[in-house]
């Protein structure tokens, strides 16, 4: 079964300044697994995905406590320079939580073959967690890569990430870190 990297919503503005400073200290702490993640789907031929917030001024999602942020044809909008990229990258704007509500991505995966999604980015509790669901929801297999994600603070990562290790879903839906995910794609 082919597998697909989906990297979400990391965006510069996930890196602004005048952040919670906690968080911006998790989300540079996994920048340097997202990279060897993508790097070793790339030398198996396996798709890229960047998931990121792409919102309109004044969006609905704007109108709780969440600031505007990843502004659609804004610079924040944009995945940010830490991350390595190539050409042939797809680069898939969203609305929402889920990677999957209202985009193409089901149709994208099916056009590749892909059978299962790998998961990293930010947030682990909220849009890493609602694409995986969505994933299993449009019959994908989905792994959450653990190190490869972040929430605004560390406990909360990891009671998400304890929370799911153990799904009654699993293999359909699994917690793996880089180092499990990497063996299982070079055994």
């Amino acid at each position: 079964m082919k597998t697909a990297i989906i990297v979400v919503d990391m965006l510069k503005d996930s890196l602004r300044e005048g952040s919670n400073p906690q968080a911006l200290s998790q989300v540079r702490a996994i920048i340097p697994r997202i990279n060897r993640l993508t790097a070793l789907a790339r030398r198996l031929g396996l798709p890229v995905i960047f998931a990121n917030d792409s919102f309109l001024a004044g969006d609905f999602i704007f109108q709780g406590k969440m600031q505007e942020h990843a502004l659609r044809g804004t610079k924040g909008a944009e995945v940010m320079d830490e991350l390595d990229r190539v050409p042939g990258d797809i680069q898939l704007p969203k609305r929402r939580f889920s990677a999957f509500f209202k985009t193409d991505l089901d149709q994208t995966l099916r056009l590749y073959g892909i059978g299962t999604v790998a998961i990293a980015g930010i947030n682990s509790h909220w849009c890493v967690l609602n694409t995986a669901f969505d994933a299993l929801a449009n019959d994908f297999c989905a792994s959450i890569i653990s190190d490869c994600c972040a929430s605004y603070r560390a406990d909360v990562h990891e009671t998400t990430m304890t929370l799911y290790r153990k799904s009654p879903l699993h293999p359909l839906f699994q917690v793996l870190t880089l180092e499990e995910f990497s063996n299982l794609m070079t055994v």
